[in-house]
């Protein structure tokens, strides 16, 4: 007896719903990304093999740019932005800024402090495109005799007293020593001896102690 012939069907698939798929994935994603945003402050950080994250909370930063100017930033939290505005107040009080609570509202919404005390109120009345290190002139550090970040960093301290404030500082790799100096001098005037550095991550180089000790975790 003869097997029955089974119908043969054909093996062509339609993708045309899944390039419509694909396209509108792609649609997707082309239109929510956002690139990312040009640093208010190009800071070209000098290299290390540390891998270490710092803390986004009770986060003061100290940028230091290749031109030595020198800016102020606090985190991104609603905690450290009411820090930031006691940090303003208490600069206000004892420097008679005559600044309003409205200029204290925009100065502590601004993404750092950039000008010497005495020009804070000019800082509240710029528009938020003005506020880079283009514009603004920095803190001033560059002499002994008027380093601004004395100030500063006493009204951080004041500011965070009762939480931990993780103080740190973020220089160019080409940025001159003394005004890395003075920035050191405002810590230790306010009896802030422990900081952390911002490096650009490096590979550790092959054959030195620390190069052996992480081929040798790895191995084990």
């Amino acid at each position: 007896m003869a097997r029955p012939k089974i119908a043969r069907k054909s093996t062509l698939v339609d993708m045309t719903a899944m390039c419509d798929v694909a396209f509108l994935i792609l649609t997707f994603f082309i239109l929510t990304t956002k690139p990312k945003p040009s640093e208010a402050v190009p800071i070209q950080t000098p290299k290390s093999v540390e891998t270490k994250f710092v803390s986004d909370k009770d986060l003061v930063m100290i940028s230091l740019n290749n031109e030595g100017h020198v800016y102020l930033s606090v985190g991104d939290n609603a905690s450290d932005r009411a820090k930031k505005k006691a940090m303003l107040e208490d600069i206000n009080t004892r420097n008679n800024l005559g600044l309003t609570p409205a200029e204290i509202t925009t100065l502590t919404k601004q993404s750092f402090i950039g000008v010497p005390i005495s020009q804070l109120k000019q800082q509240a009345n710029l528009q938020p495109e003005q506020i880079n290190s283009k514009v603004l002139p920095g803190i001033p550090a560059q002499d002994t005799t008027n380093n601004q970040m004395v100030e500063w960093v006493r009204a951080a301290v004041n500011a965070y007293q009762g939480s931990t404030m993780h103080l740190v500082l973020k220089g160019d790799n080409v940025a001159k020593y003394p005004v890395f100096k003075n920035i050191l001098t405002a810590f230790k005037k306010n009896d802030q001896f422990k900081f952390e550095m911002v490096t650009s991550q490096s590979n550790v180089p092959a054959g030195t102690d620390l190069y052996k000790k992480n081929m040798s975790g790895k191995a084990g």
